[in-house]
């Protein structure tokens, strides 16, 4: 099969023919639909996260199943399925208590570098997150997959599988917005976009879009932002204080920069709740001022969103299929695969929100 290699961080991937294993107890062979191409798979891109190398990155796809390994029971060859790097085991402490996004059982949610799915040139391969969704096949746990009816369509079903479902859980699960609430979001990319989205799901009163890039101002009120405050025009905070008269109850930092996490921060109200969605690089401290904790500010992490998502992907669905989610409005470009890497200089540049892989079976 086709797939998009990284040989190292911080240079192109190069198009290779890879070998694939055939899917073992419990593991799912998809053939790749579409992947999106997610600000994430930068960071490992240009070195800010670690993973082995080489690797086949993505991690936001859709597919159908081509085939199953033993005592498989979810899915069957033909299902439409999307994929999602939250793999559960379903019996460990955190997938009892229901927050499987952050199960950590070793035999499903394998640490980087022991997959042993792919081979190149006959040596290992590495497989990202467990999916390596920047290739025409996947063979991953049937646990990190969830069906989808027929009616939808696969390029946009892939974009739920991350920047979607993560923008959403954040502000319904993480946080668990309120109607009538004030709400800020950093950075309208995918990710924001989805959890200003959100947010108008959630029955928000004001809801604050901040970005720098002026193309995604008038993307963000298409969302549903109420407001927009341009980053580039003077301090942030108080931009927003004057905006809401103190500052908002609930804010979203789904860039993943230091100083956007301390104004997300920064510009809540009294009581307010901060909630990190961003990567922030390893190493980076966060830093706040004590005092502000006396009047009972939160801050807080999610990670992909807290979801459910073989509840949450299948209720998106229908939010779109209603009208109420916002799908076609995020992809600026279908891309094949050849072109993954003029898709990240893009990404890299601005200016768009996701680009997405269409495969050519």
């Amino acid at each position: 099969m086709k797939a998009a290699v990284l040989h190292a961080p911080r240079q192109p991937m190069t198009i290779e023919q890879v070998a694939i294993e055939k899917p073992k107890r419990r593991e799912v062979l998809v053939r790749t639909a579409a992947a999106g191409l997610c600000h994430s798979d930068l960071h490992f891109i240009e070195g800010s996260y670690p993973t082995p190398v080489p690797v086949v990155l993505g991690h936001e796809a859709a597919g159908i199943v081509e085939a199953v390994g033993e005592d498989v029971t979810y899915v069957k060859p033909g299902d439409r399925v999307i994929s999602c790097l939250s793999v559960f085991c379903g019996h460990c402490e955190f997938c009892l208590s229901g927050r499987m996004s952050i199960c950590q059982d070793p035999e499903v949610k394998m640490a980087p570098g022991v997959a042993k799915r792919l081979a190149w040139k006959g040596a290992h391969l590495n497989q990202f997150l467990n999916l390596s969704a920047f290739a025409e096949q996947m063979v991953v746990h049937e646990h990190a997959l969830v069906k989808v009816r027929e009616d939808m369509p696969l390029d946009l079903a892939a974009l739920i599988g991350c920047g979607v479902v993560t923008g959403y859980g954040a502000v319904v699960h993480t946080a668990r917005v309120e109607p009538g609430s004030t709400v800020a979001v950093f950075g309208a990319g995918g990710i924001g976009l989805s959890a200003i989205n959100a947010a108008v799901l959630a029955g928000a009163a004001r809801i604050i879009a901040v970005d720098r890039d002026p193309f995604k101002f008038d993307l963000a009120r298409a969302f549903g932002a109420t407001d927009i405050v341009d980053a580039s025009a003077g301090d942030t905070v108080k931009q927003i204080q004057a905006l809401t008269g103190g500052g908002v109850q609930y804010a979203f930092e789904c860039i993943g920069l230091k100083e956007t996490a301390e104004q997300s921060f920064g510009c809540l109200r009294p009581g307010g709740t901060a909630t990190i969605v961003g990567m922030i690089p390893i190493g980076t401290k966060i830093e706040l001022h004590g005092f502000d904790f006396l009047r009972e500010r939160r801050i807080q992490g999610s990670m992909m969103g807290s979801n459910r998502f073989r509840t949450d992907m299948p209720r998106l669905i229908e939010f779109y299929l209603q009208g109420r989610l916002k799908l076609d409005e995020m992809v600026s470009a279908r891309i094949p695969l050849e072109r993954i890497n003029d898709g990240f200089d893009a990404l890299k540049r601005g200016g768009i929100a996701r680009s997405v892989i269409v495969f050519d079976h």
